[in-house]
């Protein structure tokens, strides 16, 4: 049952939902979009490739998904240097 559970990609969907719930209590919380976005962005980003690789796609979209995380790592990396987060 777990094995299906993580062949299948759900664990990553789960993981997700949580994190789509963490940007709308942070948004709830007066949170700025751009805050979300680079604090919440690189995470979607990395669960979307763990669950390519769960189901079995190709390296390619691993990578590409992984790749798409590090502009909004910088972007939230900026904002906290320099004290605007």
């Amino acid at each position: 049952m777990i094995e299906a559970f993580f062949a299948s990609g759900h664990a990553a969907d789960l993981v997700l939902a949580v994190l789509a719930a963490e940007a709308v209590w942070l948004r709830i919380r007066e949170w700025s979009w751009a805050q979300i976005l680079g604090l919440v962005g690189p995470a979607v980003f990395i669960v979307l490739a763990l669950r390519a690789a769960l189901v079995g796609a190709g390296w390619e979209w691993v990578a590409v998904l992984l790749a798409l995380s590090l502009p909004l790592h910088l972007m939230d990396l900026r904002t906290r240097l320099s004290g605007a987060g």
